[in-house]
């Protein structure tokens, strides 16, 4: 079995730190690769896995204590109780619902950071988006379409379709059932794309390259192609094969860029960065620049359900599991 319930100490909080009562945590793809054991950041396993929480502070200082914050946790946050730099964590209304609180961290936090830190989108960009109905891909619609870019967003579901139409995709394209690279080629003419935001990976990754014309940028920002494949190191180097080779100088004379993003990185090295993206988060959901969707908050007993749920790319938008 997957997961283990255990009882551990109450976390004790040090200075610049916080001790938070969960009251929920969401669920991320990177939860589904630690698992697996394919995600290199995480711990050794048995691991308490968990990147975001809502809770209330038990425990730092005075001006926070019994404040309802959504934080940002390095593991741990599958957790009735955590510890959390002060830095990594931001206030929030009482009236917001677990799930869009929960979706306003790693994914929106995520989203915000690649695509108003490190791109600068502009109106009439042309923008892909991978899993468009994932977290993150509703997000990152939300943002492009409030900077009004034009959108082009895969998905593998009717259901799904209708729903990154509804969201502001506009142009929604059927990965299983037709090659994307060929759909976005039609709508684009001798056009080429200025973004594509990628949480896939694998052999997208060319394709897309393929797509993105100069002056353009890849963003990648996950490797779910990689998941649900059991030859282990077989796996992993074909999945980087597909890839393919890159040539620096290339990128140079074709005017390209590739940027990569992990926001478990940015909150080691750059918690500023982070808080900031929190912040920038925050004022857009009060701005109604942005509006969380929330697929399901389980009850704790369900979270292999969650997982399978979240695995198995039934989804759209945010997971969340409340104790």
């Amino acid at each position: 079995k997957a997961f283990e319930l255990r009882d551990y100490p109450s976390p004790q909080a040090q200075p610049g730190e916080i001790v938070i009562e969960v009251e929920g945590f969401g669920l991320n793809y990177a939860d589904i690769m630690a698992r697996n054991g394919l995600y290199r950041e995480a711990p050794p396993r048995p691991f308490v896995p968990g990147y975001e929480v809502v809770g209330k502070v038990s425990s730092g200082p005075a001006n926070l204590k019994g404040k309802r914050v959504l934080a940002f946790t390095r593991f741990s946050g599958y957790s009735q109780e955590v510890v959390t730099p002060e830095d990594a964590a931001v206030t929030i209304d009482e009236s917001i619902e677990l799930g869009k609180a929960l979706a306003l961290g790693t994914q929106y936090v995520t989203a915000y950071h690649a695509a108003y830190e490190r791109v600068n989108l502009f109106e009439g960009d042309r923008v892909l988006i991978h899993a468009a109905a994932g977290g993150v891909g509703v997000a990152l619609t939300q943002f492009s379409k409030a900077k009004g870019c034009i959108v082009f967003g895969t998905a593998s579901q009717a259901k799904k379709l209708e729903f990154i139409d509804n969201n502001g995709v506009d142009h929604p394209i059927n990965y299983r059932t037709s090659d994307y690279e060929e759909e976005v080629r039609k709508i684009l003419g001798n056009e080429r794309l200025d973004v594509a935001f990628n949480s896939i990976a694998g052999s997208t990754f060319k394709k897309d390259r393929r797509l993105v014309g100069s002056a353009g940028v890849q963003v990648l920002y996950g490797g779910a192609e990689r998941s649900g494949k059991s030859f282990g190191i077989f796996s992993t180097l074909n999945f980087v094969r597909k890839m393919g080779l890159l040539v620096p100088i290339g990128l140079m004379m074709k005017s390209k860029g590739i940027v990569g993003v992990n926001m478990l990185k940015v909150a080691d090295n750059r918690p500023d960065i982070l808080k900031r993206c929190m912040s920038g988060v925050i004022k857009s959901y009060e701005e109604g620049i942005i509006n969380p969707v929330v697929d399901n908050v389980y009850n704790s007993s369900d979270i292999v359900v969650a997982h399978q749920r979240l695995e198995g790319r039934q989804s759209i938008g945010k997971i969340g599991v409340k104790w």
